[in-house]
């Protein structure tokens, strides 16, 4: 058994399947709403991560919370690299190590972690050659077996649950 099987993913302390009205009487009323193939999503500016500012995407199904996505502003390629080292650390501290599963994709995508948990999927990425900004997605189960019809469960048996591409 590795550390980050015991480890429960949630987004933003929020448990999946928390409802959108517990969800907004926490943090208050977002931004922007809308709503993509069947998601509400939810949109907060002005929050910090790790002490970086970010603003927040957050997605609700019928069955409540499911995911959201986090976009760090990061503006020189420099501080996108040292923003994407420090949140992978912090994740690393959180959901164990990450591995490397291919080194054709590690070459193809250098900043890239990957943890697949039976409790949540993570990821971390930068593209610094297309200018991109750092992000991190973190979704249920659900959410991600949707996104991936029938390929979740290969993605938590492989490797232990973890990849990376990165370095």
């Amino acid at each position: 058994m590795y550390a980050q099987d015991e480890v429960e993913v949630n987004f933003h302390n929020f448990s999946w399947g928390t409802s959108l009205a517990e969800f907004t009487a926490k943090m208050g009323n977002p931004a922007h709403v809308d709503e993509i193939n069947g998601l509400q999503s939810l949109v907060y500016a002005d929050l910090k991560i790790i002490g970086y500012e970010v603003f927040m995407v957050v997605y609700f199904s019928q069955n409540g919370l499911e995911g959201g996505t986090y976009y760090f502003n990061t503006f020189s390629a420099e501080e996108r690299v040292k923003c994407y080292k420090d949140m992978q650390i912090d994740l690393q501290a959180r959901y164990g190590p990450a591995r490397i599963l291919d080194m054709i994709l590690r070459e193809a995508m250098p900043h890239e972690s990957t943890w697949a948990l039976s409790s949540g999927y993570v990821q971390l990425n930068v593209d610094t050659r297309r200018n991109d900004p750092v992000s991190l997605w973190i979704s249920s189960p659900w959410l991600t077996d949707r996104l991936f019809p029938g390929r979740y469960d290969d993605i938590i048996n492989t490797a232990s649950g973890t990849f990376t591409r990165n370095f």
